[in-house]
């Protein structure tokens, strides 16, 4: 080893061109990591390196730390593109793992295709399939040939002797307990532990990576041919960045479908679009440059519209975990079937092994569909510095008074003559608002006074909720209860200067409700199936007292929460959930709870105080014999008494019905005394029954849907008329 204080180190060992100033990196960090320095040298200050002495040269001057240049303590400053940023950060837009990047691929599909739907008036029919490709087949796919394990142990499946022994006598112990079971006749039972014993296999068995092709189509508005490539395979690009009510609020959805398919399969987007009257169909196949955020396209070309077909079609293949997340998937698409009841879903899997392939479809209950939000202006009270900036870049106002009053909500012009009057005297009336860019102290100015003044509130216009009919009906359909209400805030809430409505709905009773409170929640009309435990409706249905409605723990009461605005406060981009810290949405959603609940108690009383009076009169049947046998002796014993003339006068003057006179004659016995009580009883509980139903609401045989179509599809119609047991629609 060299001597402490020196290490000798070959040039011969670094590349010629090296430069100077790496080549002293270099010795520094050699001299630092020597086996033989664990500690810094004597006479070196520590933190500081030896200096470099040649061989055969002398040591001059005290030991001091090298000059370094600055160049090479510059860091190189780096840059990502969006799509970079979102590949590597990809959990923040719902992409965590394999299972939940199927989830949100087909729920951010969806979406869009029913957002292209309602955005021309159209009734939503979307069809999403989800192809399972196996390992093999996709390998296939990709050209790459087969090849046989030669080390087991190298694979994460690999099972010692040891795992192997525990895991076949685990099975053979469930092997022998659907045995015994089925011995027993217990079917329910020993088909619950098979199919709980089937999956365990299957799950082992497919354990591994798996791929899914994912195709949905709808029947929107299509995609212009031009604007396809920017509109899927652009980062940060789309038509919601707006201040509207929309269901997307990033750009992302189907773009990080792509990330994802681009991350774990590599293979590109299919997709084919025809806008209506369009006598071709947009074909393109394409992927995403991630370091550029640009559209790769790979194939381009128009196909013959020859069926007037419209709408898109997107395939994607991924990698996913459909055994993890079909439950979320299924249950994702029913709560869609909840919220736009105008809308149908039709599912299909198609899986490697036939026999577990399956369909579903989702059907539509009605035809009445919520009015399309509209986009509107900000209030001033949510306007910040940049949005100041951007509004003053896109106005069109010639002066500053008709900034205000055109590019603001609440602001006339009288109010708008009167807040630049307040700003001081910096600010014109007739100024043009160009003049303001760039001046921060004014802007500054502008947002202290839109935040300090007063301002009317917006009235909620502008945006479009489901409605507590559509949502009755979303919650009849899909739950079939045994009682349900809905209710509306009468006012419209406003938070951070944006409206925002809140409804909902308390169901109690459905045969797939399990028992105990269960939440659903919807935000902008779309289902939040993840993070429930944080957000705000959870948390205030948790702290809602459902004894003094009535309503024990036991009982199985769905409630549902939807929430629109032209900004949900979502924590996190993944859209999950609204945090409970959110006051004003907290009320809210308690307001909107508690208004459905009433409405469940009184409903709740009258049908027990009804059955209380229908268990009452039934009682009555049992008792009848003995009240008929008393009764004909108690008539034996007047008849007896009025064989005196003048006892008899006086009865006969009591009985005006003759009933002594029928009992004399034989016309009135025990028996028939007895029937005839009996059809008094049955007639009374036929119309307590009758009561009893009508104040459950709900019939004791199941009932059918009846859709009655009019002479002519092309009739015109009319209003609807709405009861509490139907819905009329007149015809022109």
């Amino acid at each position: 080893a060299p001597p402490l204080g020196r290490t000798f180190i070959p040039i011969s060992r670094f590349p010629p061109s090296m430069p100077r100033s790496s080549l002293l990196v270099h010795l520094q960090l050699h001299c630092f990591f020597h086996p033989a320095h664990p500690s810094p040298p004597l006479g070196c200050p520590r933190g500081h390196p030896p200096r470099y002495v040649a061989p055969g040269a002398e040591e001059t001057g005290p030991l001091a730390p090298p000059v370094v240049s600055r160049a090479t303590t510059t860091m190189a400053l780096k840059q990502r593109s969006p799509a970079e940023f979102f590949a590597e950060n990809k959990n923040i837009a719902g992409f965590d793992n394999p299972g939940k990047s199927l989830y949100t691929t087909v729920r951010e599909l969806v979406e869009n295709g029913v957002d292209s739907a309602e955005g021309m008036g159209c009734l939503p029919w979307i069809q999403v399939t989800v192809e399972e490709i196996s390992k093999a087949r996709f390998n296939t796919i990709m050209g790459l040939d087969e090849f046989e394990r030669t080390d087991e142990a190298l694979y994460h499946d690999f099972e010692t002797k040891k795992q192997k022994d525990k895991r076949e006598a685990k099975e053979a112990v469930e092997r022998e307990k659907i045995r015994i079971l089925e011995e027993k006749q217990n079917v329910k039972g020993a088909e619950a532990a098979k199919t709980t014993f089937l999956k365990s296999v299957s799950a082992r068995k497919r354990k591994g990576t798996m791929y899914y092709k994912v195709t949905v189509k709808d029947n929107g508005s299509g995609m212009p041919h031009e604007h396809i490539p920017d509109m899927l395979g652009k980062v940060l690009s789309g038509t919601k960045y707006s201040l509207k009510q929309t269901r997307g609020k990033f750009g992302l959805g189907a773009k990080m479908a792509l990330i994802w398919s681009k991350m774990s399969t590599g293979l590109p987007f299919t997709i084919k679009s025809a806008q209506e009257k369009r006598k071709f169909i947009s074909s393109f196949v394409l992927d995403i440059d991630m370091y550029k955020n640009v559209p790769h396209v790979h194939k381009e070309e128009k196909l013959p519209n020859d069926k007037s077909w419209r709408g898109s079609e997107i395939a994607v293949t991924i990698e996913g975990d459909w055994v993890a997340y079909r439950s979320r998937l299924l249950s994702y698409l029913r709560q869609m079937a909840v919220i736009t009841p105008y809308a149908q879903f039709d599912f299909r899997f198609v899986s490697e092994d036939p026999e577990k392939g399956f369909s579903y479809t989702f059907k539509r209950r009605t035809d009445t569909m919520p009015e399309p939000p509209k986009e509107t202006k900000y209030h001033p009270s949510a306007v910040d510095l940049m949005v100041f900036e951007q509004l003053l870049s896109h106005s069109k106002a010639n002066t500053l008074v008709k900034f205000l009053q055109n590019d603001f909500l609440s602001i006339n012009k009288t109010y708008a003559e009167r807040l630049i009057a307040e700003m001081g005297p910096d600010f014109d009336p007739l100024m043009h608002p160009s003049e303001l860019k760039g001046r921060k102290d004014m802007l500054v100015r502008m947002q202290q006074l839109f935040k300090e003044a007063k301002f009317s509130l917006p009235d909620g216009s502008c945006l479009s909720p489901v409605g507590e009919y559509n949502l009755r009906l979303g919650i009849i359909k899909e739950l079939d209860p045994d009682m349900v209400s809905t209710y509306r805030l009468p006012q419209v809430q406003v938070f951070e200067g944006h409206p925002f409505i809140v409804e909902a709905g308390v169901s109690v009773g459905g045969k797939t409700v399990k028992p105990g409170l269960n939440v659903y929640r919807f935000a902008n009309r779309i289902p939040l199936l993840f993070e429930k435990g944080g957000d705000v409706v959870t948390k205030v249905a948790n702290s809602i007292n459902w004894g003094n409605y009535k309503i024990t723990k036991d009982d199985r009461v769905g409630i549902f929460v939807s929430v629109v605005s032209t900004r949900i406060p979502y924590k996190g981009a993944g859209k999950e959930y609204i945090g409970a810290d959110i006051k004003e949405y907290a009320s809210a959603v308690k307001q909107a709870i508690q208004g459905c609940a009433v409405q469940l108690s009184k409903k709740i009383s009258r049908k027990d105080a009804a059955k209380a009076a229908q268990e009452r009169k039934g009682k009555l049947v049992k008792y009848i014999p003995d009240v008929s046998r008393a009764v004909v002796t108690m008539l034996s014993n007047i008849l007896k008494d009025s064989e005196q003339p003048e006892k008899r006068r006086r009865i006969s003057h009591l009985d005006s019905e003759g009933i002594l006179e029928q009992f004399e004659k034989k016309e009135l016995s025990e028996s028939i005394l007895s029937r005839k009580l009996i059809q008094h009883v049955q007639q009374i509980d036929v119309e307590l029954a009758l009561e009893y139903a009508a104040q459950t609401g709900m019939a004791s045989k199941r009932k059918s849907d009846i859709f009655i179509s009019p002479a002519s599809v092309l009739q015109a119609l009319g209003p609807e008329l709405h009861a509490s047991k139907c819905v009329i629609q007149l015809l022109h």
